[in-house]
């Protein structure tokens, strides 16, 4: 990974694409293992991590691990799944964050050097595009490992560096024997 040790790096999470990522690999992240390992590389502004979660179930699998995320140190960012029924009488559901991300990361580019985007999504090649005529260095963590890849080429190609998370995986993975000794779930 290219990181220097002065410089100001902030990372932007999108969680729902990152648990994708992980998935695919078959491994369970460790956000405390990911948060130290970019503590390590430079002067780790503010990490963000961004999820939808619907507000009807009474029991949301997600809400543990945003709950530990806001208490360690993460900016948590939430917004309510929206749900429909389509044309069909299929019920669907969606909650992007993309455009919650983009504006987080422009307002803090003028904070950091450096940005990590925790994202596959094309979505985010304007954002790359701008950040880097701001001068900001960006950073694309996704995989390519993967049958189809999780990270578009266009993306891949624009970040000054892409860091596939089959590499980051045996830092950032989380250990079954401790989620077994502490009782925990499965959470990404």
């Amino acid at each position: 990974m290219l990181f220097y040790p002065n410089e100001r790096i902030a990372l932007f999470v999108d969680g729902a694409n990152l648990y994708g990522v992980v998935k695919a690999l078959g491994f369970d992240m460790d956000y405390k293992k990911l948060f130290a390992l970019f503590a390590q590389k430079g002067i780790l502004v503010r990490a963000h991590y961004y999820t939808a979660i619907s507000d009807d179930a009474e029991f949301v699998p997600l809400r543990p691990l945003v709950d530990w995320l806001a208490f360690n140190g993460w900016a948590v960012v939430t917004k309510s799944l929206k749900e429909w029924t389509d044309a069909q009488g299929h019920r669907r559901v969606k909650g992007n964050m993309v455009a919650d991300l983009i504006v987080d990361a422009m307002e803090m580019a003028a904070h950091v050097d450096h940005i990590v985007i925790f994202s596959g999504d094309g979505d985010f090649c304007r954002l790359v595009e701008a950040l880097q005529r701001m001068g900001k260095r960006v950073s694309v963590i996704s995989t390519i490992q993967t049958k189809p890849p999780q990270c578009g080429d266009e993306l891949r190609k624009l970040a000054d560096n892409f860091i596939d998370m089959a590499e980051l995986a045996s830092f950032v993975k989380r250990d079954a024997v401790q989620r077994v000794a502490t009782g925990e779930q499965s959470a990404s």
